[in-house]
Parts: C-alpha cells; sequence; structure tokens
C-alpha cells in the first residue's frame, strides 16, 4: 500500500477537489485506490459532504456503513475540529485517529484527506500537523492562487519541513476569482520551494495527470 496525507494551506482551498480528482484519476488507469477522511466538520448532507464527493468519487453509495467507514468523526458545526466537537460535548481521541489510519490496509494507493489546514488544532494540544507526523506519510499540499497564497504557502512548507514531513507535492489549486495569474503564482513558488512538485490545476479545466505522475 502507498498512502499519501492530503493537507493544505487553509480551509476550503480544495482538498476533497484534489483528491476526488486524483482518485478518478487513477481509476479510470486501472490502480486500485481508497480513501478516507477520517474528520469532517459542518456535516449536514451526506450527498454535499466530503465523505459524499470522496464515495462518489470511488464509485460507491454514500450508505451509512460506507460514510462511517470513511468518516468515524463527524460534526455538524462548521468550524475547526476542537470547537466542532466542542459544541457537541466530544473530544477528538487523537491517538484512536491515528490508530485508525495506521490500521488501513487498502491495495494500491490510499489517499487520507486531513481537515482545515495544516495548523488547525483537532483538540487542546494537537493540530493536523501533529496528525501527519505521526503517520509520517508523504504529503499533498493543497494551495490556492489567490492573492495572499504565498505567505500561506510558504508558512505552511516552513513548518512541514521543521517537522521533517516529506512533501510529494504542492498543487496549486486556481482560485474561483483570483487577480493573479496561476503561472506567475507557480513560478514564484518554485523560486522559493526548490525541490518541491509543483502541480498546478486550472479552473474549469483541471488535468490530474501531471499530479498522478509526480506521485508515481
Amino acid at each position: 500500500m502507498t498512502a499519501y496525507f492530503v493537507t493544505a494551506t487553509g480551509t476550503d482551498i480544495g482538498k476533497t477537489f484534489v483528491t476526488a480528482g486524483l482518485i478518478r484519476h487513477l481509476r479510470a488507469t486501472g490502480c486500485a485506490v481508497a480513501a478516507l477522511k477520517p474528520i469532517v466538520s459542518g456535516f449536514d448532507d451526506v450527498a454535499r459532504s466530503d465523505t459524499g464527493v470522496l464515495l462518489d468519487a470511488l464509485g460507491e453509495s454514500a450508505t451509512a456503513d460506507a460514510v462511517q467507514r470513511l468518516s468515524p468523526w463527524r460534526f455538524a458545526a462548521p468550524l475547526s475540529p476542537d470547537m466542532a466537537a466542542a459544541r457537541e460535548g466530544r473530544a477528538i481521541d487523537v491517538a484512536a485517529l491515528i490508530a485508525f489510519c495506521r490500521a488501513a490496509r487498502d491495495p494500491g494507493t490510499l489517499f487520507v484527506e486531513g481537515v482545515g489546514g495544516i495548523m488547525v488544532p483537532l483538540d487542546a494540544t494537537h493540530t493536523v500537523l501533529d496528525w501527519a507526523a505521526a503517520l509520517r506519510w508523504p504529503l499533498i499540499l493543497v494551495a490556492g492562487s489567490y492573492l495572499g497564497t504565498l505567505s500561506h504557502t510558504l508558512t505552511a512548507l516552513s513548518v512541514i519541513a521543521a517537522a521533517k514531513l516529506d512533501v510529494a507535492a504542492l498543487v496549486v489549486n486556481e482560485s474561483e476569482g483570483a487577480g493573479v495569474p496561476l503561472g506567475e503564482t507557480v513560478a514564484t513558488l518554485r523560486r522559493f520551494a526548490p525541490g518541491v512538485p509543483i502541480a498546478a490545476l486550472r479552473r474549469g479545466e483541471p488535468d490530474f495527470a501531471p499530479l498522478a505522475a509526480a506521485l508515481a
């Protein structure tokens, strides 16, 4: 099994879009692929949820069992996991979360999608970075192309490097209405992040083949 941890520079950047796109691309090429989205906040409509999107990409129905298998930690409030869990009088057991991910034994390629950005709190003392550091799987870091993304992306890369984690790919997902040219954003990131494979996804016409090739 080859496993990747999918994270981002922030929330609503496109982690699920990228993960689902990779799943569909790999399935279309005959590769075995699986996915987990262990934590979901803002969970209300299954079909529109991140979990529902991933199940659709996997060619599975969003049954109660399938949703539980992919996303055992689900919270209604669209907040950071620690806040969303607190609203329900609950807390995320980070040790159990890590064990859940490590227990996956799917053939082929496994994508574990995180929640929010790389430094989002999971509980009173742990962040998504701690989760990724415990697994020590290569990261797929998703960034946008909006004004400000350069600082956000380089900051995320800095904390990832400090944790001695590998970045398998940095994906610049073109932001809706972005006034910054995608190509210029990618060129700048290449200068400041030498050695990090970078793939760009254009809105409306994303091509996942180069990204999949970078992960091969």
